[in-house]
């Protein structure tokens, strides 16, 4: 059996996109800030799933002590999945450097330092798997996710030079941005239906991505007409806008 290494398991579409991968006979590894929010997970998907699944103490925002995470980890997963990611109030981390700060450095940094450890890792093997839950929101700038778009911005911008820099060593990257999803981060948050995934819907989709080795993906398939007419709204009518 392969293993899946996913960082952020304690998020619903990390433990949704868990035991798809469970379900479909890969072992699991998950990883958090707070492992022990995870055990009844952990042993649902071992009953449930008959595979073997271990939790693994991670802190995005540690960055020393990655190197050390995934050195210690055995096996060595044959996929990494990035999942764990931040969205605070926006009008609050535009007064707040702090909240700036740590959107920045968990969105994109600490993503970015531990994706370069795996990424180091398959290359040397000449074989593996990388998939980076980003966000719509990253593909143009808007006042409303001022701060949080730009990160994944940033991440999306990583994940697609990673996939370039691997290419050659057999490593795929994946970028998937799944747009809306009924989750506890958007819980407060009125969305709109057609627009909204759930967290199994955005599992079952990376699943089947995967396995097809594609490049990116939108989990709802009209995400990607719907930014791509945002981008190419001239800047000058754009900065006008209120989106």
């Amino acid at each position: 059996m392969e293993t899946v290494l996913i960082l952020g398991a304690t998020s619903d579409i990390g433990i949704a996109i868990a035991k798809k991968f469970a379900a479909e006979k890969y072992n699991i590894q998950l990883a958090a800030r707070k492992p022990a929010q995870l055990e009844a997970v952990q042993s649902d998907i071992k009953i449930r799933y008959g595979v073997d699944c271990t939790m693994h103490a991670f802190d995005a925002l540690q960055y020393h002590t990655h190197s050390l995470f995934f050195d210690t980890l055995s096996p060595k997963p044959d996929i990494t999945i990035s999942i764990f990611g931040i969205m605070d109030e926006e009008d609050e981390a535009f007064e707040n450097w702090n909240l700036t700060q740590r959107m920045i450095d968990t969105n994109y940094t600490g993503a970015v330092s531990v994706l370069n450890i795996a990424a180091k890792f398959y290359t040397k093997r000449k074989n593996g798997t990388i998939i980076g839950i980003s966000s719509v929101a990253g593909d143009r700038g808007r006042a409303s996710k001022l701060i949080y778009g730009s990160s994944k911005a940033a991440f999306n911008a990583y994940l697609s030079g990673l996939r370039n820099k691997c290419y050659d060593d057999n490593v795929h990257v994946m970028t998937v941005k799944p747009g809306f999803v009924y989750t506890r981060m958007t819980e407060n948050m009125k969305l709109p239906a057609l627009l909204t995934s759930t967290p199994n819907q955005v599992a079952g989709a990376v699943f089947k991505s995967f396995e097809k080795r594609k490049n990116v993906i939108y989990i709802k398939w009209f995400w990607r007409y719907i930014m791509l007419i945002i981008k190419n709204i001239p800047e000058f009518q754009f900065k006008k806008m209120k989106l």
